[in-house]
């Protein structure tokens, strides 16, 4: 926990610009904070010199130069969801939290998928044309009711579970889908939850909460939407990308699917000539999930209210990047707690689906601290994987892992390889079934990956990792680094596991690259003969 600070004493620098009710929640506890917006980074590296807090939105970037200029920065609050903008790992090491107001904006998302559902169900985007066009017709815009009519909500998080029950408010049948929660545990009175094949061949209406993830890329398929009921329509306001776009035109040309709604697209802005721009059976906005006058009162009210318990109180409610701790126990454990929830979220990845068991084994100097704090981080490194919402933290996560059903068992090791600290975690969907094994160390303070499954190597987790298994030939590296080079993607760095042991003539790989190669770049080298997987980890 954090040292009280003075509020006399204490520069709070409010960076973007900031609801006025915001300003007098820090007047109210007996800080001023100075306004300081539209500065460049050469600006704010010389004004954070002194400062204790930082206050942004989305426009100003704290980066790692940032952190690296302050003095005294205790705390970084975003007024909104993502921290994109913030250099959280550089905020860790330096021993700053970063908070986000994860709440502020989930009203009004939910809302506006029910506000694109009755619009679809109306038909109020063509018919305000319509007449705004000189004509008075009704031909063409007969609609549906929707009492009585099944909505699937695909994600029951925190947006879904809102959308639910104003589903269930509109007098119509609810169900949902949820790889992480078990079906026999519904988070929503009323709602059942049911596989997604199974959602898709009842429900009337689609709505779509989960995030974009390998998992979730093109979730709704050809295949997919070649389920859904005919007739039905589509709701996306979550992420682009977890449809495919060009599925959905299919559908609504042949007249399978009624009609679709889109608050965000695979890429954004779309062209004049979007081909779901042009169509008068769907509807497009320009991403307003979070725009509302009631979501912007109150994630500036929340940063405020945050920032203030914390200087005051030494209370970090919805720290994204590190449990409240003291400073030098921080800035010891920083680069562990970095390292523990990148081996969550590579985890998360690589099994593909809900973890369900994890044991987790500290050992080295790091086991003489309490280690609930890389339990912690690991768990944030797994949700932040599943959820749609961003707002996964320290607080929250045991709470998440428990509804999901998420195990986590930690021991200690007698006998460390690694004096300073390491940390293995061996996760699977089910207790007894196909497991995956990482473990990973802190080298000074820059983070390796060791060992997985099998294969001991020395690997930075950091950046898109390109993970295959393939037949042990000659010429394999040479030919993914012709594909690679090819398309523009650098190969940082190679470890390569000879066949062997209960992998035959397989051999793993681990390719650290640049960037991530485009996905006609990953078909192509899944389709060599001597592939058998092929996967891109993000971290």
């Amino acid at each position: 926990m954090t040292k009280h600070s003075d509020p006399q004493k204490t520069r709070i620098i409010v960076c973007d610009d900031l609801a006025p009710v915001a300003l007098e929640v820090f007047r109210k506890r007996g800080f001023e904070p100075e306004i300081r917006t539209g500065m460049s980074e050469d600006e704010l590296a010389e004004a954070v010199i002194g400062a204790d807090a930082l206050v942004v939105r989305s426009a100003t970037k704290i980066t790692r130069r940032i952190f690296e200029a302050s003095d005294k920065l205790k705390v970084v609050g975003r007024a909104g969801v993502g921290v994109d903008n913030v250099d959280c790992e550089a905020a860790t090491e330096r021993g700053v939290v970063v908070m986000n107001t994860p709440t502020g904006n989930s009203t009004t998302t939910a809302e506006l998928a029910i506000s694109l559902l009755c619009s679809l169900a109306r038909h109020i985007p063509r018919a305000n044309s319509i007449v705004r066009g000189g004509s008075w017709k009704k031909s063409g815009l007969v609609g549906t009711e929707l009492t009585g009519k099944t909505l699937g909500v695909v994600g029951m998080g925190r947006i879904g579970r809102i959308v639910a029950d104003r589903g269930l408010g509109l007098r119509m049948k609810v169900v949902g889908f949820d790889p992480y929660l078990q079906e026999d545990s519904s988070p929503v009175k009323g709602v059942d939850l049911m596989s997604l094949d199974e959602l898709l061949q009842c429900s009337d209406f689609i709505s779509l909460h989960v995030p974009l993830t390998d998992a979730t890329r093109n979730l709704l398929s050809w295949d997919k939407i070649a389920l859904m009921k005919k007739g039905s329509r589509l709701i996306n306001a979550s992420r682009g990308g977890v449809v495919d776009e060009e599925a959905v035109l299919d559908a609504l040309e042949e007249g399978r699917m009624a009609g679709a709604a889109f608050d965000v697209l695979a890429d954004e802005p779309p062209g004049a000539d979007h081909p779901l721009v042009t169509r008068d059976d769907v509807i497009v906005t320009p991403h307003l999930g979070a725009s509302s006058t009631e979501a912007q009162l109150t994630v500036a009210i929340d940063v405020a209210t945050q920032i203030s318990d914390f200087l005051l109180k030494g209370v970090a409610m919805n720290a994204v990047n590190a449990p409240a701790m003291q400073p030098e126990v921080l800035h010891e454990l920083a680069p562990f707690l970095l390292l523990a929830e990148k081996l969550g979220r590579f985890l998360a990845q690589r099994i593909g689906g809900p973890i369900r068991k994890a044991e987790l084994t500290v050992g080295g100097d790091i086991a003489r601290h309490d280690v609930k704090h890389l339990k912690l981080a690991f768990m944030v490194g797994v949700l932040r994987e599943s959820l749609v919402e961003s707002d996964v933290n320290f607080v929250n996560a045991p709470g998440l892992a428990q509804e999901r059903g998420l195990r986590i068992l930690v021991s200690e090791e007698e006998e460390p390889i690694y004096r300073l600290g390491q940390i293995k975690i061996r996760a699977s969907m089910r207790a007894g079934g196909p497991s995956h094994l990482v473990m990973g160390t802190v080298f000074g303070r820059e983070l390796r990956f060791v060992r997985i499954d099998g294969v001991h190597l020395d690997l930075p987790p950091s950046g898109p990792i390109l993970l295959t298994r393939h037949r042990d030939r000659p010429g394999v590296v040479g030919t993914l680094g012709t594909i690679l080079g090819a398309a523009g993607v650098n190969i940082q760095r190679i470890e390569l596991d000879p066949p062997g042991g209960e992998s035959g003539d397989l051999s793993s790989g681990f390719l650290s690259l640049d960037e991530e190669p485009p996905s006609d770049v990953i078909e192509k080298i899944a389709e060599l003969d001597m592939m058998e997987e092929v996967q891109v980890i993000r971290l």
